[in-house]
């Protein structure tokens, strides 16, 4: 089954991703342009992802003492999508990108993660490089982005340490001045850091002549000690190998060392590092302690590395969503070719009639059903996101200003939502599969593999709660809260006017009221112990009623069309959503409303 026709349905009849090329950065475009995009990305992840997805899972990344080994698999894979454009997909023609909109960049990586996610398409070393693009400096931009972008180098994000976990006020890696000038490297303020990360994707291989490792750490204060909280943070770049000012390697090691490698679950097939900056295994001009350039201004670092951050999480998300899809997929395709059972009819079944095949059957049409709702659901969600970037940074105005807010308060839904519902849609894959399904016979296994880490990837599911009930849906006077309910409202009018929506219309103006009103009750008291301790059922409902709303208004685009079998999908997976799903949320609210403490205060010893 092919994921295109569901892409150009959200695309281009729903999120009208053509009247994007109105505005002048994309003015060069045509839908001919962006589909020639998706052309060549869906050939690359058939041709060198696809293939090697089992086979990057089972040959996982080892050290030899000197060096890491990676499939020669990866290596081809990562080569051609270098080559595509991808990793500059979106910047400006005057650093070799093609201005394309985020929307269209976004919606052509999804054919990379759904064909191998534990490859990887390059979403750190892009999105390291775009954050160099809005806080370097003309230098950085030149000599670390912009060979980012060609592939020639690649980036990291090293922000957790084993001590601290998501606990980044507890980060201990330090930066002291490198001697004297240190502000007068051509390359930024020159620091040299000590202190070890832990969970760093991509942070040892050889498939680039460089890495780029951007570091959170901390500056010591005039006493020579650490600044307590996230206050002391700054940002640094500090490359695997180092460089000059033109970008060419000098053939100095940097002192960053490979501790060792994390084995993980799943996403075997991207080397995960514990990485030791400054012990003294590559001295630099004979002293220990690894070169950083400071990225903006000192003990603003984690403000900068946000820009990574947020864009980061709505990849996981993506990435999330696109391993649940390729579960639907292959679930679905089982159950047309896999005969089992017969139906049971009004004498029980008949024995000497022949096995029909189990898609015929109605809880596995609930299991697929379900997995349809969450994955093109998911999918929906994360483009609508992907647009939102497209009009924070091209319509300008109030437009802009209001993308950038809604943009602020669906962020953890887009992180999160995806990482939890399209993994439970990998787990009805495996069910759909039955025994078969926890065989390494059939890909299903692998897919939950490799989606049970997004739950954890880039803020666990109880940072992200309480990001979005303790500071995204009060932030600026609630007003990203009051955007996203008058779009729900918007698309609640128009669906009140056809009969086939009016009553889903209906149950998800009740829905909006009733997160309305919990959102006031659970911060009734003022108290934060009070209205944060049940955060991740509030973000369970408040999902649950963002996607509900998506899925009316994927419904009301479809009726325009032709009544065909994608649409009766469509329409199916939004009914199941509505009468399966959203019920859900008046047990989640209930507890947020009521400010139950049940778990927060139950004693240490009762466990």
């Amino acid at each position: 089954m092919s994921l295109r026709p569901t892409l150009d349905f959200l695309l281009y009849h729903w999120l009208d991703a053509e009247s994007l090329n109105q505005r002048e950065r994309f003015a060069d475009h045509s839908r001919e342009t962006f589909d020639a995009v998706f052309d060549t990305c869906e050939r690359i992840a058939r041709e060198k992802y696809a293939p090697f997805n089992r086979t990057v899972d089972t040959q996982e990344p080892h050290f030899d003492g000197e060096k890491v080994i990676l499939p020669q698999a990866t290596h081809d894979a990562q080569k051609a999508y270098a080559a595509s454009g991808m990793l500059s997909a979106a910047q400006d023609y005057e650093v070799g990108g093609m201005q394309l909109p985020y929307t269209v960049e976004a919606a052509a990586n999804a054919f990379f993660a759904m064909a191998s996610v534990s490859i990887g398409s390059g979403l750190l070393t892009t999105g390291n490089a775009n954050l160099l693009m809005v806080h370097g400096t003309d230098a950085q931009k030149e000599v670390f982005a912009k060979n980012e972008f060609s592939g020639r180098f690649s980036g990291t994000m090293c922000l957790s340490e084993p001590q601290a976990g998501s606990s980044l006020s507890d980060v201990t890696t330090r930066a002291v001045p490198d001697g004297e000038g240190f502000e007068a490297d051509p390359l930024g303020a020159r620091y040299r850091l000590k202190g070890n990360k832990m969970w760093i994707s991509a942070g040892e291989h050889e498939l680039a002549d460089n890495i780029i490792h951007l570091v959170l750490a901390k500056i010591p204060g005039p006493d020579g000690k650490l600044i307590a909280g996230t206050r002391g943070i700054s940002l640094f770049i500090v490359p695997k190998k180092m460089v000059n000012p033109q970008g060419e390697l000098t053939g100095v090691r940097n002192d960053v060392a490979l501790a060792g490698l994390n084995h993980k679950l799943g996403w075997r097939g991207t080397t995960n590092t514990l990485l030791n900056f400054g012990e003294g295994k590559y001295p630099v001009d004979g002293q220990a302690g690894a070169v950083g350039y400071l990225v903006g201004k000192p003990h603003e670092g984690l403000r900068c590395m946000f820009h990574m951050m947020n864009e980061a999480r709505i990849g996981v998300g993506m990435a999330a969503t696109m391993l649940g899809m390729a579960g639907y997929y292959a679930s679905l395709d089982y159950a047309k070719n896999r005969p089992q059972g017969r139906p049971v009819g009004v004498g029980g079944k008949d024995a000497a009639q022949p096995q029909i095949r189990i898609i015929e059957h109605a809880d596995v049409k609930r299991m697929l059903l379900a997995q349809k709702a969450y994955c093109e659901g998911a999918l929906a969600l994360e483009l609508y996101c992907a647009r939102l970037v497209d009009e924070h940074h091209t319509a300008g105005g109030q437009a802009a200003d209001d993308a950038r807010l809604l943009l602020e308060v669906l962020t953890p839904i887009a992180k999160s939502w995806p990482s939890e519902w399209c993994l439970e849609a990998n787990s009805l894959a495996i069910q759909v599969h039955g025994g078969y399904g926890y065989t390494r016979d059939f890909p299903v296994e692998q897919y939950w593999r490799d989606n049970r880490l997004n739950m954890i990837h880039e803020g666990t599911h109880g940072i992200q709660a309480m990001d979005l009930l303790g500071r995204k849906v009060l932030m600026e006077g609630g007003r990203g809260l009051q955007l996203l309910a008058a779009r729900i409202n918007a698309t609640i009018e128009k669906a009140i006017q056809q009969p086939e929506l009016a009553e889903h219309a209906n149950a998800l103006g009740k829905a909006l009221q009733h997160v309305g009103s919990a959102t006031k009750a659970a911060w009734a008291t003022g108290e934060p112990g009070e209205a944060l301790a049940n955060a991740v059922p509030y973000m369970q409902a408040f999902g649950h009623t963002v996607l509900a709303w998506t899925w009316l208004d994927v419904a009301l685009a479809g009726l325009s069309l032709p009544q065909d079998a994608p649409q009766a999908g469509r329409m199916g997976a939004m009914r199941y959503f509505y009468h399966y799903e959203l019920p859900k949320i008046d047990a989640w609210l209930k507890v947020v409303e009521t400010r139950d403490l049940t778990c927060a205060d139950l004693p240490e010893e009762a466990f």
